[in-house]
């Protein structure tokens, strides 16, 4: 809303120092600031209601160190995420980009599968919370909403050209911008450490013969539906013990940040010679007033904790994190910046399935991880959670930066 107010001023009354709010670097600072301040003063106000409404968490003994002690401590904390998150967005953020809707679309709508999925808990007193059916029904429902969007609305473009020599001309005294390449619908995604490393969606269905393009959405929208669906999955198993979740997707989503700022700027995609996304670079006031929440979240959420997020906040991450990097055309890239997620998916996968295999050929099931999520094995060894957490996100850092380096190393 701010953003439009200072437009105002700036071209309509032509106020000095106006214009700084066009800039989406100087916006993304503010949004950066003012989320880490409303989520760590407003943080507190929230915390003392939840409390005072008695929305503490039921633990299940599973026979973890420190387990009994958390018992009672409040949660539902994803509400601070998503206010800290919303309020900045509102202020800064150009409200009629495409992206800033889907992104704000996407926080309440995972933000209220994972409240009605924490108020059956906590109020009906019912441990297993919504059924998983229809936690699912609202994932695939986010899933072909967004992909609807990305595919279909007319904003959502890319540019695929961009390291053409003759973009910039510049002479001995000015520097001349040529006509810019086409922008065209695509539904193509960046491969990875490959040359030449864009990959179309449509290409599955070469086979149908000329026109095959225009069915594309058969093969985009439920890709979209699936990332949506693991990575929110993938939060909410992670979402275990003090500070993982919060401190591990805090760096996974700076790196998207970094993503979604190059892509969105015609001369850095023309540098890197990546994919140029035009109106992506608003993501990034969405991204910094994110980043400041979940960061300004770990005040009250770092060990010992005195609220957890629940699933209000985790399956909102989860459900942002995919977004984000579908947008930018970077979810093939999930694998490494959000590795955590994948490796406590991978272990509650194959610990269930070893098991279940186990039973029928032995008679008995047997196990692989001392317990799953992954992060349940390492405190079954007897490691403390905080050294859990902290070797987590010294994981997540590493994994972070070899997904960044893939802009330049193909």
């Amino acid at each position: 809303m701010l953003y439009y107010l200072f437009e105002y001023f700036d071209k309509t009354l032509d106020w000095p120092g106006t214009g700084v709010f066009q800039y989406i670097t100087f916006r993304s600072a503010l949004a950066f600031m003012l989320s880490l301040l409303l989520s760590t003063i407003y943080g507190k106000r929230i915390i003392n209601f939840l409390r005072n409404q008695q929305v503490g968490e039921t633990v299940r003994e599973l026979g973890l160190a420190g387990q009994n002690e958390k018992a009672g401590t409040p949660t539902m904390g994803g509400l601070i995420i998503i206010f800290a998150t919303l309020v900045p967005v509102l202020l800064f953020a150009r409200l009629h980009n495409i992206y800033i809707v889907l992104l704000i679309v996407t926080t309440l709508w995972m933000g209220t599968i994972g409240f009605v999925d924490d108020y059956i808990k906590i109020f009906k007193k019912d441990k297993q919370g919504l059924k998983g059916i229809f936690k699912v029904i609202g994932q695939v429902g986010l899933g072909i909403i967004v992909g609807a969007v990305l595919y279909f609305n007319p904003a959502v473009t890319v540019r695929t050209d961009t390291g053409r020599a003759d973009i910039f001309k510049v002479n001995a005294s000015t520097a001349v911008v040529l006509p810019a390449p086409a922008e065209e619908k695509s539904t193509a995604t960046t491969i990875p450490f490959v040359k030449n490393n864009e990959f179309d969606y449509a290409e599955v269905l070469a086979f149908l013969g000329d026109g095959y393009e225009k069915w594309a959405w058969l093969v985009f929208i439920p890709v979209v539906i699936f990332i949506i669906t693991a990575v929110s999955n993938g939060a909410n198993l992670t979402d275990g013990i003090d500070g993982l979740a919060a401190g591990t997707s805090a760096i996974s989503v700076l790196a998207l940040g970094i993503f979604t700022f190059v892509s969105g700027n015609i001369i850095f995609s023309n540098y890197l010679n990546i994919m140029y996304i035009p109106n992506s670079g608003e993501m990034t006031v969405f991204i910094s007033a994110f980043v400041g929440a979940l960061i300004g979240f770990l005040w009250y959420n770092s060990y010992p904790a005195s609220v957890f997020m629940g699933d209000t906040g985790s399956l909102t991450i989860g459900g942002i994190i995919a977004v984000l990097a579908i947008a930018v055309r970077k979810e093939i890239l999930i694998v490494l910046f959000c590795g955590i997620f994948l490796a406590e998916s991978a272990s509650v996968i194959i610990q269930v399935a070893y098991f279940k295999y186990t039973k029928r050929r032995f008679g008995e099931g047997r196990r692989i991880f001392l317990m799953s999520p992954l992060h349940h094995h390492y405190q079954k060894k007897g490691y403390h959670e905080s050294k859990i957490v902290t070797r987590f996100w010294i994981v997540a850092i590493m994994l972070a930066i070899l997904s960044i380096i893939t802009l330049k190393l193909r």
